[in-house]
């Protein structure tokens, strides 16, 4: 059987026509996602601002679209992690509403305080690897900013102290009033006892790790391996709580991603912070 010359020029135009179809088509769904992917912190504040286009350009003042809210509650909605099923919807909802009155609108301001870094890191510590987490704030400086470790989290460390309000009263121990009338010579029972040497600090005493770290370090204890992840914790915005983590994906809801909500006053917001620093 012959086959036309023609006919087959024009099924292999058909068959490389769809081809190059299906590839300029998977080209624009690529493009669309790296338009759509949050890639860095920075582009997520001016994403939740409204002070970006879907496009990742910045926008300018004189824009229709800069800080329009409605413009903002179809962004603000894009960033949260879409496939969390553990963010309460109503709330989400009363969020960005709240984020988004037009005559109240609430912004994210990168140099405003109230907002933090939590990094998980790898050490070795006495030839053991370990996870510590390291927490930094942005310090202004006279001249521009900068990150500062303001806290650390290691579980050696924890193990070093004791809660001492978890003692019995057969268990506590105390420095008598009177000894300073006896040259405080019962310090001697002190340290050659097997007490909780904690519960002879002042009430508000509380272990400060950052020292501890950095005198470790020092000492050669600790030596960096790597960073495992990185999260931020936002308290910018008067009676809420946001996380921040990024997602590798691939889709449009990737990157930097709202991932926990909470709304909460200003009490428990110190109670929040409390556990997220394990104090």
């Amino acid at each position: 059987m012959k086959i036309n010359n023609a006919w087959l020029v024009l099924v292999l135009c058909l068959i490389q026509s769809s081809v190059y179809s299906q590839y300029f088509d998977k080209i624009a769904e690529d493009e669309s996602m790296l338009y759509a992917h949050t890639k860095q912190v920075n582009q997520f504040f001016r994403r939740f601002n409204g002070e970006e286009d879907r496009y990742g350009e910045r926008l300018p003042l004189n824009d229709k679209l800069y800080q329009d809210p409605a413009y903002r509650r179809t962004f603000i909605d894009l960033l949260f992690d879409q496939e969390n099923t553990t963010i309460d919807p109503l709330i989400k909802n009363e969020f960005i509403y709240k984020c988004t009155q037009a005559d109240q609108q609430k912004f994210l301001n990168f140099h405003g305080g109230e907002w933090f870094a939590e990094v998980k890191t790898t050490f070795r510590y006495k030839g053991q690897e370990k996870d510590l987490i390291l927490f930094l704030k942005i310090q202004e400086e006279e001249v521009g900013s900068k990150w500062v470790i303001t806290n650390v989290v290691f579980e050696p460390f924890l193990d070093l102290f004791i809660d001492v309000n978890k003692l019995s009263e057969e268990e506590r121990q105390f420095i008598h009033p009177l000894s300073h009338e006896l040259d405080f010579m019962n310090l001697i029972k002190v340290f050659t006892s097997k007490a909780v040497i904690e519960q002879y600090a002042e009430k508000d005493f509380i272990p400060d790790f950052l020292t501890l770290f950095i005198y470790e370090y020092r000492k050669q204890n600790l030596q960096f391996v790597t960073i495992q992840d990185v999260k931020f914790h936002f308290f910018q915005l008067d009676d809420w709580y946001f996380e921040l983590s990024k997602f590798n994906r691939n889709s449009n809801n990737s990157g930097w991603l709202i991932s926990n909500l909470m709304k909460i006053n200003k009490e428990d917001q110190k109670v929040l912070r409390s556990l997220i620093f394990r104090e």
